[in-house]
């Protein structure tokens, strides 16, 4: 999945600890690299205008085999997306749970056309 993922920062300085968690949160999609083809992720900082209560956005763009899976998670009502990292989190969690949703609905219409389960 290293090779696949592509991050992005806005509006902030990159960061090498975001970085790495983010790499690492997308190890967990390993198990889904055979339908996985590219991973991109954005991460953009609040508007400089917020004093306080901004909150970090992250989004995900997952190309899989026949289209591709957004997740946008801009947190707002979820103060805790005021650490990116907290939202970076509950951005791959959303993105696991598409990922598996899809994989089923596609595995379940493979096995209607195939008739594997008659």
């Amino acid at each position: 999945m290293q090779q696949l993922i592509q991050i992005t920062f806005r509006g902030m300085t990159p960061s090498a600890a975001l970085d790495q968690r983010v790499r690492a949160l997308a190890e967990r999609f390993e198990r889904f690299r055979d339908h996985i083809t590219s991973c991109h992720v954005t991460i953009q900082a609040p508007h400089q205008h917020h004093q306080q209560g901004a909150l970090y956005n992250v989004r995900l763009r997952i190309g899989v085999e026949h289209g591709v899976i957004n997740v946008d998670r801009t947190g707002a009502h979820d103060h805790a997306h005021e650490d990116p990292f907290v939202a970076v989190r509950d951005a791959f969690n959303a993105a696991d749970r598409k990922l598996q949703e899809e994989l089923r609905r596609r595995g379940d219409r493979r096995r209607q056309l195939t008739g594997a389960e008659l």
